[in-house]
Order: structure tokens, then C-alpha cells, then sequence
């Protein structure tokens, strides 16, 4: 807690020295959104990234068969004008006409086909494969009608297509091929991409050809420009100076300080993202590796107060969750999960059980918010684990992480938003790059789970790969994320709970 009093010291230091001492105009004259973030994208093509960033940007700038009202949930049409499932392996899709993408070509049922088939295909290495190795194969069964196979059941299957499924334009994907698309990307979404550097900048602006109609509507802001800092400390500076007019994921004792500035405004709103500690106990990283041994885990588990980190470090109502997963998704069996009270002295005795009764060293690699890291870090030092933090950005944690490279990590799943633990569990458990566990056991219970209709049979599975999950110890799920927003007051911007800002909706007052 002593961090962030200095934190919220120091940005009232900054206002007090004349930072921000002028009032900030924002970009209302020049009709831009200034938006400013640290999770910097290598890569804005919506496949090729699996940063929450990507997603954030790519709803913007590319559409979707389906929409998700982000006020009720309810999934409605979007380049898809309505939908019939004939059995429970095969969707069949009525695309909407008239639709241009941003290059004036025409969406037709070719683009679909396209892109479902080659995101399907497990040689494309799409970043996050377990969002489309459900799917089959697409065939077009019309001009603006397609239908989709799928290899198994998936009851969120529409929710995948509306949250992580944006349609590419067939033609101008392969003629400029993967590398050329992700310098200059066209979508048919309310934005179009004006401009690319990877890692450093991205410019949108308005798209004057977008159809009428859609429930995102036509944005009232002309031009956006979205650039990466490096770090949390840099985006409030940028919005003290008034060279930003929104960031997110600001520590959380700034808000207060934020709110006593005239110009400025903040707010928060709880997500479906949670923050979890990775354990090697598959021992990727080598046989040497303490964490392969459960008493080790377990120990773990017991020296961290997970409730005073969601308490007084994240606040706003953050939550500990008892399962690996968010609490409203399908299939979150809280009741399955094995609970672990804070007991530091519970934690030594574990840890001398499992050989290690002065403890040992370890790398605690982290792109979650300093604060939040070191917390973790002192608990585990403690109880005599001599984590070394080492503070990452995220996208060279996550291809550290998905070599295998890392005994410990700390980071963060949003499950695109989509409120069933399939966006979630087979992420870091079904054998893939993120699997620190590879238990063929919960495997195989995620494949149970993710291959039916059937909601008990689905939730039987679920509850059976949670159980083993937090028996184990393997992976800590440690609070929900209360996302606060930073902006001006000169825009009228509306947090959702699915953690998606949706700048097409917002507008200078």
C-alpha cells in the first residue's frame, strides 16, 4: 500500500508543478481521440495477437458475422443477417448485402469461407488456437450464404463469431499475404486503419462508407490515434499533460486524485478479466524444477492473501474467484474447486514436507502492475521463496511464456469476453503452448466439456477438470480485474463489463 500512497502523491506533485496545470482541449477541434496504452501490439492483424490490445482494436476497425449487445448480452445480426443451427455440428449463416469493406470491394460469401477456413487450419498458427479448432471447415452455399461445419458440438459457438471472428476480405488478404496485411489491414468494420507501426502507433479514421444500420452505428468521432508507452506511470503523465484523452488499467489509487482534476474524469468497472500465478508443474522449464512438486504449489497457494491483494490493492470490488475461471461463465463450478485459506505457517511446513525448509530462488516474471507483482513477491519471500520479480512487457512475457520458459509467471485472461469457461480452461490446460500443467486427465475432461450440448454433461466435465485443477494446485487464479478508466471530460465514454471499449459509440459533450 505504501507504493501506491506514493503513487497518488506524486501525481498530485505533478499537478501542483504545473504539469497539468492547463486545462486540457482534448482533440475536440481537430475531431481526434487521443488514446494511449502500454500493451503494446506487435502485430494488429486480429488473428496474429492475443493481446486484449488486439481485440480492442480490431473491434473498431472489422466486423463480425454476429453482435453482442454489450448491454443485454443478447447475440444480434451484423454481417450476418440471421442464423439457423440444422444439427448440432453445422451453422448456417444469411450474410447481409450492400456491405463494402475498406477498400470499396464487396463482402460476400467468399471473405467468409475464407477466413474461417484458414483460421481453422492448425498451419496457420493463429495466436490463440483453442478459439477455432472447433471448427471444421466453412462452404458457401450462396453468394451471401454460408454454412459452417463444426468438428464437435460448441454451444458458444455464436459467441466465438461474434467476439473473435472478424471476416477478412478474401482478395486483398492473398494478395498481400500475411505480412503485407498486417502492415496496411483492411476490415469492414466503423473504422478503417490509416496507419501502422508495429509496437508504436496505430491511426484510424472514420470509415465514410460503413453500412447503415449496424448496431454499432456510425462513429461520431472522425479520426482515432492510439499510441503504446511503456509503462503505467507514462500514461498518466500523457494524461496530465493533456496529450491524451483516455487510457485504461490506471493504478487504482489514482482515481480519486484523477477526479479532483477539472479537466479530467475517472471511473471503473469490474471485468471478466482475472489475474492468475502460472506454475511449471508439467516442469517445462526442466526436471530441477521445484514447482513440479505439489507440495511446493500447494505452499504457494497457502502463503499468498489473495483477499487483501483484491481488497486493498485492486479495490472497486475486485473479487477473489474460487474457481480458475470468472465467476458468471458456464461451467465455473465454485463448489468443485479445492479452497486454500491464507496460512503462511502452513506454507513452511509444506515447503520443508516437499525439501525445501529454507526455502529456494525462482524467477516471478510479471506484466501485471508493479504494485500487484511485488505484493505477490513479498508474500512468496515470506514463507522463504526468493522470487526475483522481473517486470516484462506483456508481449515478450507471453513468447517467453508459450516457450515453455517460464517456472512462474504473473498474468491476466479475458477470455475474449465471451462468459463460458471455454474461452478460458482449455487456454492454459489443453496441452497447447500455454499449458504449464499437461495433465492428460483435464484434457480430456475440457474436451468432454467442449464437445456437447448437453449443459450437465458439460458441466460435470468442467467441474471434474476444476476439481483436478485446484487439487493440484496448478495454476492460482488471485483476483477479478476492476478496470479504471482515465479520460477527459469533453468525452462521453461508457465502460462495459466485458472489457471491450467501444470508441465507435463515444463523442465529444
Amino acid at each position: 500500500m505504501r507504493m501506491q500512497k506514493k503513487l497518488g502523491v506524486a501525481i498530485l506533485a505533478a499537478v501542483l508543478s504545473g504539469v497539468a496545470a492547463l486545462p486540457a482541449s482534448a482533440q475536440k477541434s481537430a475531431d481526434t481521440l487521443r488514446i494511449v496504452m502500454r500493451d503494446a501490439l506487435p502485430n494488429i492483424d486480429p488473428f496474429y495477437n492475443n493481446l486484449r490490445t488486439g481485440v480492442v482494436m480490431h473491434h473498431q476497425g472489422w466486423d463480425a458475422l454476429v453482435y453482442r449487445n454489450p448491454d443485454t448480452f443478447k447475440l444480434e445480426p451484423l454481417l450476418a443477417t440471421e442464423w439457423k443451427l440444422p444439427d448440432p455440428t453445422t451453422i448456417e449463416f444469411t450474410l447481409r448485402s450492400g456491405v463494402k469493406f475498406h477498400d470499396g470491394s464487396a463482402f460476400t460469401a467468399d471473405d467468409v469461407v475464407y477466413t474461417v477456413n484458414l483460421v481453422a487450419d492448425p498451419a496457420s498458427r493463429v495466436s490463440t488456437p483453442s478459439n477455432y479448432n472447433w471448427i471444421d471447415k466453412a462452404e458457401k452455399t450462396g453468394d451471401l450464404s454460408v454454412r459452417v461445419k463444426l468438428k464437435r458440438p460448441n454451444p458458444a459457438a455464436l459467441e466465438y463469431f461474434a467476439l473473435v471472428l472478424p471476416i477478412y476480405p478474401k482478395a486483398y488478404r492473398e494478395k498481400v499475404g500475411a505480412e503485407g496485411y498486417a502492415k496496411a489491414p483492411v476490415g469492414a468494420g466503423p473504422y478503417k486503419v490509416t496507419k501502422v507501426e508495429p509496437g508504436v502507433s496505430i491511426d484510424f479514421e472514420r470509415f465514410e462508407g460503413y453500412w447503415a444500420g449496424s448496431p454499432k452505428g456510425k462513429p461520431a468521432i472522425k479520426k482515432m490515434s492510439v499510441r503504446f508507452v511503456p509503462d503505467a506511470g507514462t500514461e498518466m503523465t500523457e494524461l496530465l499533460a493533456g496529450r491524451a484523452d483516455w487510457i485504461w488499467n490506471m493504478n487504482p489509487d489514482q482515481l480519486e486524485p484523477v477526479n479532483r482534476m477539472p479537466h479530467l474524469q475517472a471511473v471503473r468497472k469490474e471485468s471478466m478479466r482475472i489475474g492468475f500465478l502460472s506454475m511449471d508443474a508439467g516442469g517445462r522449464t526442466g526436471a530441477d524444477n521445484p514447482l513440479t512438486k505439489l507440495k511446493v504449489r500447494q505452499a504457494i497457494w497457502h502463503a499468498i492473501d489473495r483477499k487483501a491483494i483484491a481488497d486493498k490493492l485492486v479495490t472497486g470490488g475486485s473479487r477473489v474467484p474460487a474457481a480458475p475461471c470468472f465467476p458468471s461463465q458456464f461451467g465455473c463450478d465454485a463448489e468443485a474447486a479445492v479452497a486454500y485459506a491464507y496460512d503462511p505457517a502452513k506454507a513452511k511446513q509444506l515447503l520443508a514436507e516437499a525439501g525445501y525448509p529454507d526455502g529456494f530462488d525462482v524467477e516471478l516474471a510479471s506484466y501485471v502492475l508493479p504494485q500487484w507483482g511485488s505484493s505477490v513477491q513479498n508474500y512468496l519471500h515470506a514463507v522463504g521463496i526468493r522470487a526475483k520479480l522481473n517486470q516484462l512487457q506483456t508481449a515478450a512475457l507471453i513468447q517467453r511464456a508459450k516457450a515453455g520458459e517460464l517456472r512462474m509467471y504473473l498474468g491476466s485472461w479475458g477470455s475474449y469476453s465471451i462468459n463460458d469457461v471455454s474461452a478460458i480452461l482449455p487456454n492454459y490446460f489443453d496441452g497447447g503452448a500455454d499449458d504449464y500443467a499437461r495433465d492428460p486427465e483435464v484434457q480430456k475432461w475440457l474436451l468432454q466439456g467442449g464437445s456437447s450440448i448437453n449443459p450437465e454433461v458439460r458441466k460435470e466435465a468442467y467441474s471434474a477438470a476444476i476439481k483436478k485443477i485446484t487439487e493440484q494446485a496448478y495454476w492460482a487464479p488471485l483476483h477479478t480485474y476492476v478496470t479504471t478508466y482515465g479520460h477527459s471530460k469533453q468525452l462521453d465514454f461508457t465502460p462495459y463489463p466485458d472489457e471491450l471499449p467501444r470508441f465507435y459509440l463515444a463523442k465529444w459533450k
